[in-house]
């Protein structure tokens, strides 16, 4: 994989995360009854920092929890039999019942990932809602999902890579497109 282009450096991504958890706040009149939960592993990270972000406006913290999920893929082969996505881990620790849930993820491409994510939610309790909040919505949904907030839509070709890298894994924020 080649880089073709830096489509968000730290400070953009840092903007991002900032709209991104004042239209949370916005939209949810506040943050009551709302848990955020970080697809894992940026979307934890992401997660993290939204929660951060909301607490210096809010003055108090949200609630938050992880979801650790393998991403649907065709050369995956520790699948379930029925072919669905393997949930590794839930780390919620407060009751979903009757809660917003707030599912943040890094990319949003076929909306696999956030399907098998809503499965695992609902298996805990039933949400008075689910949103999802994406850093980079890059279309080609193969289902009918569409995120609540982003911090930006790259449209891509499916040969195409949108990269994103956080400096809590990876060493420095970015978010760039690969080709093949």
């Amino acid at each position: 994989m080649t880089e073709k282009a830096i489509i968000l450096d730290e400070q953009a991504i840092s903007r991002a995360v900032t709209r991104i958890a004042y239209e949370i706040i916005e939209k949810n009149k506040g943050i009551d009854e709302c848990i955020l939960v970080g697809i894992k592993t940026r979307g934890a990270v992401l997660a993290k920092r939204l929660a951060e972000r909301i607490k210096q406006i809010e003055g108090r913290p949200i609630l938050t929890g992880e979801l650790d999920i393998t991403l649907y893929r065709d050369d995956l082969q520790h699948k379930h039999g029925n072919h669905e996505p393997l949930v590794h881990q839930v780390d919620i620790e407060h009751d979903v019942t009757e809660k917003k849930v707030i599912l943040v993820d890094d990319v949003l491409y076929t909306g696999r990932t956030v399907r098998a994510a809503m499965d695992a939610v609902i298996d805990l309790g039933r949400p008075a809602a689910i949103q999802l909040a994406v850093l980079v919505d890059r279309g080609h949904r193969e289902l009918p999902i569409r995120p609540d907030f982003v911090g930006k839509n790259i449209p891509t070709s499916n040969e195409e890579r949108v990269v994103v890298n956080v400096v809590e894994e990876d060493g420095a924020d970015g978010v760039s497109i690969h080709t093949r």
